[in-house]
């Protein structure tokens, strides 16, 4: 049974504790608080042990029972897996996780590449295999890579370019916008193409990146060029059909949009509602030669979750990397751990 402690319980942390708790081979020992609010308050009601990062008096004056310091829940772990906002996570490494010398660290993509072993699961699993610090890359970067690596294994990518259509913000974020503008990243290229080659070093990509004022799902617009082979739609569509964490929107089902998306993934019973898949717009997929072209949206509260969960495994030594994504790919199905809704 893998002990793990989750630091930082806020977007991506709250899903990982709870994906961490539905794991029969893991157990969360717990959560870290710096302040009192309403996650802190779902965390008691739902039993999970809250350690405090700093001083405990005001989550003590909301009645919050403090467990211990954060130095208590390191002692008690395997692995912790650090959710903090990007660059406290660094400071956690060198102050606190780099003195516990049996201590595995997972971190998230907001993170600088040298923090630790890049990972996607289904793409290079066994480089992870005992690394003591592992970095889950971002949801924008696992996106691209999953589906970019299922093509690449077919077919050697000569580049790729594509331009990212990110969120502004969060659906529970009320303090950044743009509101009603769209801005472009001056950045070229944008940091999610040099970030896929820490997974996928061998293909060539350069992306773009704007930032539009919704808070649902990202887009990603792709266009994939072959090194030799001329391919036929139907062919492309085989590869990602049978790509893990995956999902073809077929153009039956009449989902033209992100918000349809996310309400298709309530509507299927996924956990939480959220949706973990890449999903490709079927109608969106076309072929000209060598050259693929398709559209993905990628729900970037939740495709990371599983990443993490895989990471775990992969930092305590756990070989059997398809055997770790079935694993954690069904227990965050519904809550019976069994989905009956086939698409």
């Amino acid at each position: 049974m893998y002990k793990v402690g989750i630091v930082g319980y806020g977007t991506i942390g709250k899903r990982v504790a709870d994906a961490v708790m539905r794991q029969k081979d893991m157990q969360l020992i717990g959560i870290t608080a710096r302040k009192h609010n309403y996650r802190v308050e779902i965390a008691k009601k739902k039993g999970i042990d809250i350690y405090a990062m700093d001083d405990i008096t005001e989550l003590c004056e909301h009645g919050i029972k403090i467990k211990g310091s954060l130095r208590n829940l390191l002692s008690q772990i395997d692995v912790v897996v650090d959710c903090t906002p990007k660059e406290i996570a660094r400071k956690n490494k060198e102050e606190h996780y780099d003195t516990y010398p049996n201590l595995k660290a997972i971190y998230q993509g907001g993170e600088k590449a040298d923090m630790g072993q890049s990972f996607v699961a289904q793409c290079n699993y066994k480089e992870a295999i005992g690394k003591k610090n592992i970095r889950v890359v971002s949801c924008n970067t696992t996106g691209l890579t999953r589906t970019l690596h299922a093509i690449h294994q077919k077919w050697p990518i000569l580049r790729v370019r594509a331009t990212l259509i990110r969120r502004a913000t969060d659906p529970g974020q009320t303090k950044r916008g743009p509101v009603n503008a769209i801005v472009p990243c001056l950045e070229l290229p944008s940091h999610h193409g040099p970030d896929v080659r820490t997974v996928l070093p061998d293909v060539e990509v350069f992306t773009t990146a704007v930032v539009v004022p919704t808070t649902l799902m990202h887009m990603h617009n792709l266009s994939v060029d072959l090194k030799e082979h001329k391919v036929t739609r139907e062919e492309v569509m085989e590869v990602l059909r049978n790509t893990r964490r995956v999902k073809i929107v077929r153009k039956e089902l009449g989902v033209n949009s992100t918000a349809e998306i996310m309400e298709y993934a309530k509507d299927l019973g996924n956990f939480r509602g959220d949706m973990t898949d890449i999903c490709i717009w079927e109608k969106g997929v076309g072929v000209h030669g060598k050259e693929i072209f398709f559209m993905q949206a990628v729900h970037q509260e939740s495709d990371v979750v599983p990443e993490n969960i895989d990471a775990i495994r992969a930092a305590m030594g756990f070989l059997d990397g398809e055997e770790s994504m079935n694993m954690t790919d069904k227990a965050l199905m519904k809550p019976n751990g069994d989905n009956p809704i086939r698409d």
